[in-house]
């Protein structure tokens, strides 16, 4: 994706170190916002941990400024690391053009294998200088167009073949389509406005501070991080204020002190519903988009549920989901 990224933006002749940042950037919001699995001992992925670890970026960070900071990085370290993804991944690309490559030539000196890479026809580059991170590629002309004129089928086409590797390796993650590029800001504001009728005929309290919530500043926060679910149903959504929900970001709180807390503010809210026409009216406008799932509505939504019917029925669809973010390595969180 970095060369025909690179070609569409008019370069054809690419450094392996700029085409290793990019690939650094491409899989950022996987490996560090999402959690994504790339494969065991996958050298991208520890990579992008590392420079991240090292450029102390945010894992929402916009993508320009991962690639300036990244390349701005004199780290020996780092330069190690990103040299040894350039051992075999720029020559063995174009395997499927390389028949005559086979077995140990893949594993000579560099310079030589560039050479024999160099003396086919019809492949998508070739080798200039070979020289580490600075070596270079130089991208066909033929291949430069077709990439230009074919350049959203071609990008579709890698999309669809990342979507279907990342699903084999993330086998329990929700929304992997979702996952592949920086997180976007999502409209809730029916969920906000839900919650706003609420408080006009009850005190509510935020969850994770008790603070009482004023209508002024009402922030929509995700129990399980959207980073994880990549959805906004109602059962994980409830309000906070938008300095807590910004301290929060995408962590996992703390089960046992929140939790509880989260099931009484969601009863009180669900109360709300079958007592206030008014806010029943606000819940039907929200329950078309932030309940998808029949079952999920049946189990929650209901009319008379007791409250130990409730408390059990959110815990058992709530718990799972926040084990699995649990187990992909969401770091626990208290304010």
């Amino acid at each position: 994706r970095a060369i025909v990224d690179a070609v569409a933006g008019g370069s054809t002749v690419l450094r392996f170190d700029d085409i290793v940042d990019d690939m650094i950037a491409n899989a950022w919001y996987m490996v560090t916002e999402y959690k994504l699995n790339l494969g065991p001992a996958d050298t991208l992925e520890a990579l992008v941990l590392d420079a991240q670890k090292k450029s102390n970026l945010k894992s929402s960070e916009k993508r320009d400024v991962v690639v300036s900071t990244i390349r701005n990085l004199n780290d020996k370290d780092l330069q190690k690391k990103k040299q040894v993804l350039t051992y075999n991944v720029p020559y063995r690309l174009q395997a499927p053009f390389l028949s005559s490559v086979k077995g140990k030539a893949w594993d000579g000196p560099k310079q030589d294998l560039a050479d024999r890479i160099n003396a086919h026809d019809g492949i998508i580059y070739r080798f200039g200088t070979i020289a580490g991170l600075e070596s270079t590629i130089i991208v066909d002309d033929v291949w430069a167009d077709y990439i230009k004129r074919n350049y959203d089928v071609i990008c579709g086409w890698i999309q669809y073949n990342l979507i279907v590797y990342l699903q084999r390796r993330n086998p329990n993650v929700p929304g992997i389509s979702s996952k592949l590029y920086p997180p976007q800001e999502r409209n809730l504001d029916k969920v906000k406005r839900f919650w706003k009728a609420v408080m006009e005929v009850t005190p509510i309290h935020e969850i994770y501070g008790s603070n009482m919530m004023d209508k002024s500043d009402v922030s929509i926060d995700h129990f399980v991080p959207w980073s994880y679910v990549a959805h906004d149903e109602m059962w994980n959504l409830s309000p906070t204020t938008r300095s807590i929900n910004s301290k929060k970001s995408n962590n996992l709180p703390d089960w046992n002190r929140y939790f509880p807390m989260l099931q009484d503010l969601e009863f009180k809210a669900y109360m709300t519903v079958w007592n206030y026409p008014q806010i029943h009216k606000e819940f039907d406008r929200c329950i078309k988009e932030h309940v998808n799932s029949v079952d999920v509505q049946h189990r929650l939504y209901r009319q008379n549920l007791t409250r130990n019917e409730f408390y059990h029925n959110l815990e058992e669809i709530i718990k799972p989901v926040y084990e699995a973010a649990q187990n992909m390595g969401f770091d626990c969180w208290r304010l």
